[in-house]
């Protein structure tokens, strides 16, 4: 035995390293088989015509199967905001366990898998009625544009009757403080016949064009690369934001977040609201105007 060992060694070690090896290989492939939780949906997994079966507030929902619905055209107050608990009742009497019909636009899904839907009732638009009764506000981004024009309209008509959560409580905007060290050639009164407003008074001033002045305190730029300027004071107690898309950053001067930080401004454009706070979105850099 001691011989057979002797003269074999080279063939034994070869057939442990086989054995060795080929284990390895046997147990890491059957690893790999293991199956693991699926991926996330890269596109809409949703029925046109399916059942709400959950409403997350007052606009997104929950549907049969499980898929996360953000309804598209509106923007409804989230958990501890406002109007979160009235929109949320009303979307629930709307469409709650109820059959509805999910209509798509342009964008299938949002970045975090929620299928982008306008949601029917029979022929009813629900994110239009919300935004009838006062309840959300407008809210578009290219190219989800189809329906537009009626929810615009119907926000411009509540907003003039004070109508629901998000209008009735309006109180009239007040004029800025102006600074007598600070002085703007172009956003005054008298060559844009608007008001200007100091921007801890934009809040009580959403849906109509004006001219707001501040001091730009912080800034911030997403993943996404939109950058976000904040009046004032700093996230999350902004007083009011400018917000300017990455599609619209090439007209602007490069790093705007750099460039307007610590600087006092007048901006111009229509008021929105966006998760309780004011906004106005900048499409083009003569929407603002530094003050010297």
């Amino acid at each position: 035995m001691k011989n057979f060992l002797k003269e074999n060694k080279i063939f034994l070690a070869i057939l442990v390293g086989a054995l060795v090896i080929g284990g390895t290989v046997y147990f890491s492939s059957k690893e790999k088989s293991k199956p693991g939780p699926p991926p996330p949906p890269t596109q809409c997994l949703a029925p046109e015509k399916t059942i709400a079966t959950k409403i997350i507030d007052g606009d997104t929902i929950v549907v049969e199967g499980g898929n996360n619905v953000r309804i598209l055209g509106i923007d409804a107050d989230e958990s501890g905001y406002p109007c979160y608990n009235e929109a949320k009742k009303r979307l629930e009497e709307l469409i709650l366990n109820k059959e509805v019909k999910l209509e798509k636009d342009v964008t299938d899904v949002d970045q975090y898998k929620r299928c982008l839907r306008y949601v029917f009732l029979a022929d009813q638009n629900i994110g239009l009625e919300l935004v009838k009764e006062g309840l959300a506000i407008a809210r578009f981004y290219e190219p989800d544009l189809k329906y537009k024009e009626e929810i615009s309209l119907a926000e411009k008509t509540a907003i003039e009757n004070k109508i629901g959560c998000k209008w009735a409580g309006q109180k009239p905007a007040q004029l800025s403080p102006s600074s007598p060290s600070v002085k703007f050639e172009n956003f005054t009164p008298e060559k844009t016949g608007l008001e200007i407003i100091f921007a801890c008074n934009a809040g009580n001033y959403y849906g109509k064009e004006m001219i707001v002045e501040g001091k730009i305190v912080a800034t911030y730029r997403s993943k996404t690369n939109t950058v976000f300027l904040n009046f004032e004071k700093p996230y999350p107690d902004q007083c009011f934001s400018t917000v300017i898309f990455s599609s619209d950053q090439y007209k602007f001067v490069q790093n705007p977040e750099n460039y307007y930080l610590n600087k006092t401004v007048r901006v111009r454009g229509q008021i929105k609201e966006y998760q309780g706070k004011p906004e106005i979105i900048l499409e083009d850099p003569a929407q603002i105007e530094i003050g010297k």
